[in-house]
C-alpha cells in the first residue's frame, strides 16, 4: 500500500463496519497512526484536538478493531472495515450520523418494514397484508405451501417471467410468516451464518 502523505500529513481514513457495511465515522491518520493500526489491530487516528496519537476506545473500551484496509484510485483516502466494540460515535451513538448500526438489506428491510407498520395495524388498514394477519398464523403458512407449490411448478417450465414471478410471491409470503412468528429476515442470515464452514 502506497499511501499519499505529501498532499497533506494526514489522510482521511473512512469507518465501515465489515458486517453491517454501515460507515461509522470518518477520521484521520498519519504514518504512525497507520502503523500502529496494523501493528496493534485496533483502529488508531491522529487527534487534530488533542494532537497526538489517539486509539478509538482507548477511555470507553470501545475499540475498533481492524479487519481490512483499503486505499483509494488517488492513494490519499483509506477505507478501513472494522468489528466495533459497542458505539462508535462519543454521543453513545452507533455512528456519527445517528444511524443505527444494524443490517439493512435495502428494497427487502423496506418491505419488511412496510409489513411490520400493516401488521401493527391490521385492525385498521385495509391491506392484502393486514387481512393475512387478521386471518392467523394457519392462513400465512399455507400461502406459503402454496407459493411454494407454483415455484416448484413453474421451475419446470421454460416461462422465467412466471418463474420469477412465483418466486417474489413466495419471498413476500415469507417475509409476512417470518414477522407472524416474531423473526426478520437477519434471524435467518444468522442461521445462515452459523451454518458458514
Amino acid at each position: 500500500m502506497k499511501l499519499d502523505f505529501t498532499k497533506n500529513s494526514l489522510i482521511p481514513a473512512i469507518i465501515q463496519d465489515n458486517e453491517t457495511k454501515t460507515v461509522l465515522m470518518l477520521g484521520y491518520m498519519n504514518q504512525e497512526a497507520l502503523d500502529q493500526t496494523l501493528a496493534t489491530q485496533k483502529v488508531t487516528f491522529f487527534s487534530r484536538s488533542k494532537n497526538r496519537l489517539w486509539t478509538k476506545g482507548e477511555e470507553s473500551g470501545n475499540f475498533l478493531n481492524l479487519v481490512s484496509i483499503k486505499n483509494d484510485c488517488d492513494n490519499d483516502t483509506l477505507l478501513i472495515q472494522v468489528n466495533p466494540v459497542g458505539p462508535t460515535c462519543h454521543t453513545g451513538s452507533d455512528s456519527c450520523w445517528q444511524e443505527n448500526n444494524v443490517f439493512n438489506y435495502g428494497f427487502l428491510s423496506k418491505l419488511e418494514n412496510t409489513i411490520q407498520e400493516r401488521k401493527e395495524n391490521a385492525t385498521s388498514e385495509k391491506s392484502y397484508v393486514a387481512s393475512l394477519f387478521e386471518k392467523g398464523i394457519n392462513k400465512m403458512a399455507q400461502k406459503v405451501g402454496e407459493e411454494a407449490v407454483e415455484v416448484v411448478i413453474e421451475a419446470k417450465d421454460n416461462n422465467d417471467d412466471l418463474f420469477l414471478s412465483e418466486s417474489a410471491d413466495l419471498l413476500f409470503h415469507y417475509l409476512i410468516l417470518l414477522q407472524a412468528k416474531g423473526f426478520r429476515l437477519n434471524d435467518i442470515v444468522n442461521v445462515l451464518k452459523n451454518r458458514e464452514k
